[in-house]
């Protein structure tokens, strides 16, 4: 298990990117045209338009800490939780606030969205299949 975790990580982080950048459009289509990269960067840690993503953010830097070969080696048994916690953070949901409302309006919107999720969700398909 521990050894399919970067691929999970790179699929997760490409879905990151991609809700990044759909959120972006979609508050310079409302809002209006961000400014700078920095006055971005700063709207992504503290604009409310962009708190719901930090569950994504903090799990691929869970990831990301998790593969880092400067600590204790990975277990199967941490690279399991780190799937779990990704399987139950990409569920998208119509009703209800928080990450997954925005998540599904992000997929009803944005096709490129709905391509970098099929492609994070795969790897739960292969995962079950391999057993």
């Amino acid at each position: 298990m521990s050894h399919q975790l970067p691929e999970l990580r790179a699929a997760l982080l490409e879905l990151h990117k991609t809700l990044v950048d759909s959120e972006r459009i979609s508050y310079e289509q409302t809002i209006g045209t961000i400014p700078s990269p920095n006055h971005f960067l700063q709207l992504l840690i503290n604009d409310p338009w962009f708190a719901w993503m930090h569950p994504i953010s903090e799990l691929v830097v869970k990831m990301d800490q998790a593969l880092d070969s400067k600590r204790a080696p990975l277990t199967d048994a941490d690279a399991e939780a780190l799937v779990k916690q990704t399987r139950a953070l990409l569920v998208a949901s119509e009703e209800g606030e928080g990450f997954p409302k925005h998540y599904f309006d992000a997929l009803q919107r944005d096709p490129g969205v709905v391509m970098a999720h099929a492609a994070a969700v795969k790897f739960f398909a292969i995962k079950k299949q391999r057993g």
